[in-house]
Parts: structure tokens; C-alpha cells; sequence
């Protein structure tokens, strides 16, 4: 009986001194450290376990302190990604953010580090951890930031402006050289030819006034023609006054 008392006490003893180590606590992610992106962060792109981390990602390292703390056993993080508010847990092999625990090995290991890869430009918004031990929060140790894609809906316009040949295509319209004919108006010079007639009719008059000139120069063609024939008649009167003359100096008069 006693024997038995003994193993009691001493199970019981063992039991009270184990709860506090399997009990499980809830903290959250430490204030300072809520609604921040990773460049906030002391930068630390050389950590071994950031070698796989591509360059248009972030990546996060969150550490538990104390030393009651015990092990990290879940995270749950909220981040926003711009738009909307994206949860990831740790662990989770079955989302698209890599994250993984890491030991501190030694005799005790403890799983105090935790590390997560998200796209690059993520804000942290908050976060829990579910812990083995005792602890007020957990917090971010370092990152490494990485670089946002720039975005690129450029191209899908260029090709909708440049498919605007059909319009560019005007040169048909340009090709209205039937309007451009028009020289067959501007060959009026059977019009123009017009002068050939009145040319014609200058040299006809300018014979009758025996000189090249205007249309006047025919009055005085005819003035000079009476002045003439004026003159002749006058000459004409002198001859036969002075034949008058000579035949009357011819008779002799008797009586």
C-alpha cells in the first residue's frame, strides 16, 4: 500500500510539473510591426535561407522571444496586397507562398524562426501565432525586399492605334486625279486661241491705211487719199489755165 501511495504522489507530481509544457498559448504580432511593408525592416538579403527567394518577391523571417516562450506551432498573417486582404498560414504547403519553420538545434531545440516568401510589395497588415509556451507577442527580425514587377498593359493598346492603316488609306482619296482632269478645262487654249482671229483682222485693215498700226489708222488712210486726189485737181486746174493762157497769148487781135 504504501508502495502504491508512493507511485500516486509521484505520478501526480509529474503530471503538474508536465501541463505547463503542453499547454498552448495564443499571442499576436507586436504593434510596431503591423501594417508595414519589408523595406521598413532591417534588410538582410545575405541570410542563407533567403537563397532561394526570387527577386520580385519579399522575404519575411518572424522570430518568438523569450525564453518561456517555447515553439512556434501555427501563424496566421494578413497582408494586403493592394487590392484586398490575403491570409497565409504557417505552416501550409498547399498555398503559393513558400514558408517553412527553422530550429534553433542544441540539446533544447526550440522552433522560434519562421520564414515566408510573398510577392514583393506586400503590406503586413497583422498577425497570430499560436506558441508552446508562454509570450506577449512575436515580431518581425529582418527581410529582404524585393523588387515589384512593373506592370505592362502597354502593349494591348499600341496594336488597337497602329491597326488604323484602313483610315491611313485616305491616299485613294488622294488618288482623285480624275478631279485633277481638270487640265483639259485649263486646255482653253482653243479659247485662248481667240487671238489668232483678231490678229488676222489687224493686218486686213492696216493694208487699206498702208501702215501696220491700230484700228484708227484706216481714217487716216482715207484722209490722205482726198488730200491726193485734192492735189491733183488743183494741179489739174493749173494746166488748163495756163494752156487757157497760152492760147490766148497765141491770138492776135486785128481791128
Amino acid at each position: 500500500m504504501a508502495r502504491a501511495a508512493f507511485s500516486a504522489t509521484a505520478a501526480t507530481a509529474c503530471l503538474a510539473l508536465a501541463t505547463p509544457a503542453w499547454a498552448s498559448a495564443t499571442i499576436g504580432l507586436k504593434s510596431a510591426h503591423q501594417g508595414k511593408k519589408a523595406g521598413y525592416f532591417t534588410q538582410q538579403c545575405d541570410d542563407e535561407r533567403f537563397a532561394n527567394l526570387p527577386d520580385d518577391h519579399d522575404g519575411w523571417h518572424f522570430v518568438l522571444p523569450g525564453k518561456n516562450s517555447g515553439s512556434f506551432e501555427t501563424l496566421t498573417l494578413t497582408f494586403s496586397d493592394g487590392t484586398s486582404d490575403v491570409t497565409v498560414n504557417i505552416p501550409d504547403g498547399a498555398d503559393a507562398y513558400p514558408d517553412f519553420f527553422y530550429s534553433t538545434g542544441g540539446k533544447d531545440p526550440r522552433q522560434i524562426h519562421a520564414y515566408l516568401f510573398t510577392p514583393a510589395g506586400w503590406k503586413l497588415v497583422d498577425g497570430s501565432a499560436t506558441i508552446s509556451g508562454t509570450g506577449d507577442d512575436f515580431n518581425v527580425s529582418h527581410t529582404c525586399k524585393g523588387t515589384v514587377p512593373k506592370p505592362t498593359p502597354t502593349p494591348t493598346p499600341t496594336p488597337s492605334v497602329s491597326e488604323s492603316p484602313e483610315p491611313s488609306e485616305s491616299p485613294s482619296a488622294s488618288e482623285s486625279p480624275e478631279p485633277s482632269e481638270s487640265p483639259s478645262a485649263s486646255e482653253s487654249p482653243s479659247a485662248s486661241e481667240s487671238p489668232t482671229p483678231s490678229d488676222s483682222a489687224s493686218p486686213t485693215t492696216s493694208p487699206s491705211g498702208g501702215t501696220g498700226g491700230g484700228g484708227d489708222l484706216p481714217l487716216t488712210g482715207v484722209a490722205v487719199t482726198g488730200m491726193a486726189l485734192t492735189g491733183v485737181a488743183l494741179i489739174g486746174g493749173g494746166v488748163a489755165l495756163m494752156t487757157l493762157r497760152r492760147r490766148r497769148d497765141r491770138i492776135t487781135f486785128t481791128g
